[in-house]
């Protein structure tokens, strides 16, 4: 039997604690996997960024975002928007340079915290989010972007606020990724 043609595909939303709770437990069980902190957040990196390769899809279905325009507009709807649809949050961005080509995502409250109150001893150098780095590195090089994303600061390590750097380096070579007709 097939689905009508009008309708629109439901989408299954996973209850927000048990995601929380099963980051946690991913990033322990990397902490005891990987001795060393740069270890850890390399393969969250590469997690999330295979996680942004596909979810940038799944948010362009979903959002119905015009093309952007600049870097500015890109930041917005990444802050307004994606973070929203995803993480039930909208940090403020903020621009960095002259040029327009660094911002900053500050985040009030961080919903991969939420039951973390510090990091384990002796991991002091562990990005525990890294995650979403990654995953708007990702997202970002599938619409032809290519971008540096990196935390600024982070509560978890004694920062007054959670604040993700966005450098976007330069427009990556549409004509490579064009369709032939």
């Amino acid at each position: 039997m097939s689905r009508p043609a009008h309708r629109r595909p439901e989408y299954h939303k996973i209850n927000k604690d048990l995601f929380v709770l099963t980051y946690g437990a991913l990033v322990a069980q990397l902490c005891k996997d990987y001795e060393r902190d740069e270890d850890v957040n390399q393969y969250l990196d590469k997690m999330g960024y295979g996680i942004g390769t596909r979810l940038v899809e799944d948010f362009l279905a979903r959002s119905c975002v015009r093309r952007c325009h600049s870097y500015s507009e890109i930041t917005d709807i990444i802050a307004q928007v994606a973070f929203k649809m995803y993480l039930g949050i909208t940090p403020s961005v903020t621009c960095n340079n002259s040029s327009r080509n660094e911002f900053s995502l500050i985040l009030d409250k961080n919903p991969l915290v939420e039951f973390v109150e510090k990091l384990p001893p002796g991991r002091s150098s562990l990005c525990y989010c890294n995650l979403l780095c990654g995953i708007i590195r990702g997202a970002l090089e599938m619409v032809h972007l290519a971008a540096d994303v990196t935390f600024l600061q982070d509560r978890l390590k004694g920062d007054s606020v959670t604040e993700i750097g966005i450098t976007f380096l330069k427009k990556l070579d549409e004509k490579k990724y064009r369709r032939k007709k």
